[in-house]
């Protein structure tokens, strides 16, 4: 806090304090402040009747009472309460820092109430506005930029879901987009393989190399691994979800 310490800001302070007031604050800055006497009497220079009373610096709550009520004074004065110091950091030396920043947001204030104050920053006036109610409906119509935009893009002519879309503006000239029959790499590629020659789904296929000698695979015999149907079989039956009667000769 001790390094943020500005000594060009005292300076500028000191000048505005004793042309305001007509005293002398004394070689230390601080020091010259903390009986509060020169406190009050700026404050009172700003708006008269601040501190009514200002004490004598005789005893040690005196200097707290008149830091107290420059403090009170100037809050009232329309210094917000973050930037005003405790009667502590310039009582006891504790926080020089938030004194200076107290004494330059007075200064601040000082200005914009229209006083010449050479340091400090006028702040902006409260500009309040009022809107018809029914100019407020009107607003409800409109899509605010917060919430994005399709830049006029529409759905108008999409094709199947899945399937690509290109977007493009004929004003800028560009080609024309690419036929949607065409598969693009980025969409994969099966390098040509097709399913000429697949079974029925959930059949079994024996896939072997010919080149290797290996004999062709006995499609007909179950392995024991697969389980077993009791040689009951399929033969004769009729289109799938029909009726089949099944009976024993030997009975009929």
């Amino acid at each position: 806090l001790a390094q943020k310490y500005d000594p060009q800001r005292e300076r500028e302070l000191r000048a505005w304090i004793e042309g305001t007031t007509g005293r002398r604050i004394g070689d230390n800055f601080m020091d010259g402040l903390k009986d509060g006497v020169i406190l009050c009497e700026l404050i009172n220079k700003l708006q008269p009747g601040s501190v009514p009373k200002v004490n004598e610096p005789a005893q040690n709550w005196h200097k707290l009472e008149n830091i107290g009520n420059f403090l009170r004074a100037i809050t009232r004065y329309g210094v917000k309460p973050h930037d005003i110091f405790e009667a502590n950091d310039l009582f006891e030396n504790t926080n020089h820092t938030q004194v200076q920043s107290t004494l330059i947001a007075l200064a601040s204030q000082a200005k914009t109430k229209g006083n010449n104050v050479g340091l400090g920053v006028k702040y902006a006036e409260k500009q309040q506005r009022r809107f018809h109610p029914e100019k407020l409906r009107e607003g409800r119509n409109i899509i605010g930029l917060q919430m994005g935009t399709n830049k006029f893009a529409s759905q108008q002519g999409m094709t199947a879901y899945g399937t690509r879309r290109h977007l493009y503006d004929p004003k800028l000239g560009t080609d024309q987009p690419l036929d949607q029959a065409t598969i693009s790499l980025q969409m994969g590629t099966n390098k040509g393989a097709s399913q000429a020659g697949m079974t029925a789904p959930g059949t079994k296929r024996q896939i072997f190399e010919p080149a290797l000698g290996m004999e062709h695979c006995d499609t007909m015999t179950i392995g024991l691994q697969m389980g077993s149907n009791k040689g009951a079989s399929q033969q004769g039956m009729t289109v799938y979800g029909l009726p089949r009667q099944v009976y024993d000769p030997k009975y009929c």
